[in-house]
């Protein structure tokens, strides 16, 4: 191996990563993105927009620069196709809300004790971290990844075929923000959703359900999904980013309630971030591991065979990877 082959710079990467993620941030709370998207381009007309120094705005906007959410040309920035889309507050994809969830302390508090989560083989935060009944954050979860979703949920709606004139029941577990089960009940005109999560969350679920004109076929189930009676009759169950954080036990008797609710024929469909047998790649799904390690007591990102295990010990019959692209989730359908 060649010096030239050696280098620190994946070390100082990686330490300095949270320069980005503040960077970002700042970005987000100065609505730095909306204000070039709107036709503000040299960093004295985008410091005029957003009440900032102007030397301040260009240090923040080279930097941005750099690491890809916007380019230059002379003094002139423009926000790459991905920064307009997602970035932009006027764009209805915009996900900048997410920040709030995804940099709350309940996540990030986690990862400052992650030496000892590492030795305790689960979180060092005291209590059950994310798992906390009624946590306040998934409200923000609620109100901030909506947007993120929407991909997912209409992808997810074209694996199931349903004639237009039968009732369609399905019962969206750990709803949050509701937008998969309203999505279906979008797509289906007699689709009829019961949507489960603690009650300060389902506030959002209703919101969304009332503006998206489904609110009359969108029933609000309160409470925990290992206590509430979810009632039978269901002929798809969603269970979408929620078995991840528990451990194949507790997964397990969840999905034996979920089998107990189906009709004959009833599926479930799982919406989980599913890392190959190696546990290494994809990335995105394999790294979501160390989230649960820091954040929960025995949470995880399984693999297909363990999500398959699960389903099977739980009475399915059969379990189906689907992938998602170009997302990063996958989805395990799973047949009664």
């Amino acid at each position: 191996m060649s010096s030239q082959e050696i280098s620190p710079l994946l070390f100082f990467d990686t330490v300095n990563s949270f320069q980005r993620t503040e960077a970002l941030k700042s970005a987000i709370e100065l609505e730095l993105f909306t204000a070039i998207g709107e036709g503000n381009r040299t960093a004295a007309e985008i410091a005029a927009r957003i009440g900032a120094r102007e030397r301040g705005v260009r240090i923040l906007c080279d930097y941005l620069t750099v690491i890809g959410f916007m380019t230059k040309d002379a003094n002139a920035y423009a926000l790459t196709p991905d920064s307009e889309m997602f970035l932009d507050r006027r764009s209805p994809a915009y996900v900048g809300g997410a920040v709030e969830f995804l940099l709350s302390p309940m996540l990030t508090e986690g990862f400052k004790t992650l030496t000892e989560a590492v030795r305790r083989g689960g979180t060092a935060i005291s209590g059950e971290g994310s798992l906390a009944p009624e946590h306040p954050v998934w409200v923000n979860f609620a109100r901030g990844m909506a947007p993120l979703v929407m991909m997912a949920a209409q992808m997810m709606t074209t694996l199931v075929e349903v004639e237009a004139e039968r009732k369609f029941r399905v019962l969206d577990i750990a709803a949050g923000h509701g937008m998969f089960g309203i999505t279906f009940a979008q797509r289906y005109p007699n689709a009829e959703i019961v949507a489960l999560d603690w009650p300060n969350v389902l506030e959002v679920a209703r919101e969304n359900a009332e503006r998206a004109g489904v609110g009359d076929r969108h029933t609000l189930l309160p409470g925990s999904a290992f206590d509430v009676d979810f009632g039978d009759g269901y002929d798809l169950v969603l269970l979408t980013n929620f078995l991840h954080h528990f451990d194949p036990p507790t997964c397990e008797t969840l999905l034996r309630k979920v089998y107990a609710a189906l009709k004959d024929g009833g599926r479930a469909m799982t919406l989980e971030f599913v890392p190959d047998e190696t546990r290494v790649a994809p990335p995105i799904a394999a790294m979501f591991s160390l989230v649960m390690l820091a954040s929960t007591p025995g949470g995880d990102a399984y693999t297909f065979s363990e999500l398959e295990r699960m389903f099977q010990n739980a009475g399915f019959s059969q379990s189906e990877l689907i992938p998602l692209p170009p997302m990063p989730n996958q989805i395990v359908l799973s047949h009664k």
